[in-house]
């Protein structure tokens, strides 16, 4: 199941329809970064009935194939069921209080094979995980309100959310996470920092991180809160308006609409599109983003699934702004822009419409379909890698910025926005 959203625009005046602003119902893949903004979760597979005229056998291959499939007829399990067995006879626990469950055995081998594919991307998520993930992309909260990925097999910060606990406690784009409470990162998933991290609101977090580029160790503690995340921000430098983009989830096509309105009435004929800490989100909000500054037809993302499948290929539908089409623009990014951020600013590049302008970008380069297990229960499973409209992967190493130009934490502290004053210059 890929995810869907309904999004019906409102009646359009003259200048509007001339600028093409619809919305329609579209599908959905995942495209984001790994979200330490979850409430916490609860034992796993609270809902999972066994003993009922079902054998373990019989449950087991349910849930790794699915009741209606059956086996691969390749795929012995011998061995699993000899070790199942042999600890069911054999042992003895020297420090456990209780013996796993059946369910939470289960919840394991699950786990270990999801994890076998060495993929940070590709994760299963229990019924409660499942419900909280998918609270996340449609853009409200509970948690530290930051965004973390693997970088080098650390755990890093993509960016902290505006305005957010993380923010406000110091943490910054870059920062590598060494500790979550007294718990080393060392060997840990995304998802698995996402699980200490993350939890019910009024209780604190201990990080310790080791930020960009220096030797500096710093302990940070973070009281989680409500987040509600700001999907765009709008405003005006002169001739030039100025698109706050924060993510591409549910809510970000109807604001760039709305967005877009306002600077055609703001008289302005220059846009910055600011993407910089922007992780990403839904696809199909990339696609119909770049819509509005793309002719009908041209190529937006290349959507690779092996050599034994067809591309996909997603273009403009030609939503363009017409005669109220920036006479200049140029996007923004940074080290946390990842994802459909690097597949719109990709597209804006290659295509010559855009001037990208700031530092490497994060380097994301896969999609991810997220797929109902069981009643509850979900796995979010990378299916393809995207490429740009020239067919470039930007996995681990990003987009390179036309221009670069960096901001450093002292800048960022002191309200210093060099990237931002660099594309003012730029557009004049």
């Amino acid at each position: 199941m890929r995810l869907q959203d309904d999004m019906n625009g409102p009646s359009h005046d003259q200048d509007q329809e001339e600028m093409g602003l619809t919305l329609y119902q579209s599908k959905l893949p995942l495209l984001g970064i790994g979200l330490a903004i979850l409430l916490a979760s609860a034992s796993f597979f609270s809902g999972l009935q066994l003993g009922s005229g079902m054998s373990m056998q019989a449950s087991v291959s349910s849930l790794f194939y699915g009741e209606k499939n059956t086996p691969p007829e390749d795929v012995d399990l011998t061995e699993f069921w000899q070790v199942w067995h042999s600890l069911d006879k054999k042992f003895v626990s020297s420090h456990a209080d209780a013996l796993p469950t059946d369910e939470q055995r289960i919840e394991g081998a699950i786990r270990g094979l999801v994890s076998s594919y060495s993929d940070p991307y590709t994760v299963f998520f229990p019924p409660e995980e499942s419900s909280a993930f998918q609270e996340d992309i449609s853009g409200n909260f509970s948690g530290v309100g930051m965004e973390v990925g693997m970088r080098e097999s650390i755990i890093t910060v993509i960016a902290p959310l505006p305005d957010s606990p993380a923010e406000k406690a110091g943490i910054r784009s870059g920062d590598q996470v060494i500790r979550i409470d007294d718990t080393s990162t060392e060997g840990m998933t995304v998802d698995e920092a996402v699980k200490l991290i993350r939890g019910e609101k009024g209780t604190t977090v201990n990080l310790t991180v080791v930020r960009k580029d220096s030797s500096e160790v710093v302990a940070i503690s973070v009281v989680r809160d409500t987040i509600v995340v700001p999907t765009i921000d709008t405003e005006v430098h002169g001739d030039t308006f100025v698109i706050k983009l924060y993510s591409f989830n549910a809510l970000a096509e109807a604001e760039m609409q709305q967005a877009l309105r306002t600077y055609v009435g703001s008289g302005t004929h220059k846009i910055v599109l600011d993407l910089r800490g922007n992780p990403g989100g839904y696809l199909q909000s990339a696609v119909e983003i770049a819509s509005y500054f793309l002719p009908a037809g041209q190529v937006v993302v290349r959507e690779s699934y092996g050599e034994s499948y067809k591309e996909d290929v997603y273009r403009s539908s030609g939503k363009t702004l017409g005669s109220y089409a920036p006479q200049k623009m140029v996007v923004l990014v940074d080290g946390g822009s990842a994802s459909a951020s690097e597949i719109l600013a990709g597209a804006l590049q290659e295509h010559g419409v855009a001037t990208l302008i700031g530092e490497q970008t994060f380097g994301k380069g896969s999609v991810q379909e997220l797929i109902d297990i069981g009643t509850k229960s979900s796995l979010k499973v990378t299916i393809a890698r995207w490429l740009t409209p020239d067919g470039v992967s930007i996995s681990d190493k990003g987009l390179s910025p036309d221009t670069t130009v960096t901001r450093t934490p002292e800048q960022y502290l002191a309200g210093e926005d060099p990237q931002m004053d660099a594309a003012l210059k730029f557009l004049q």
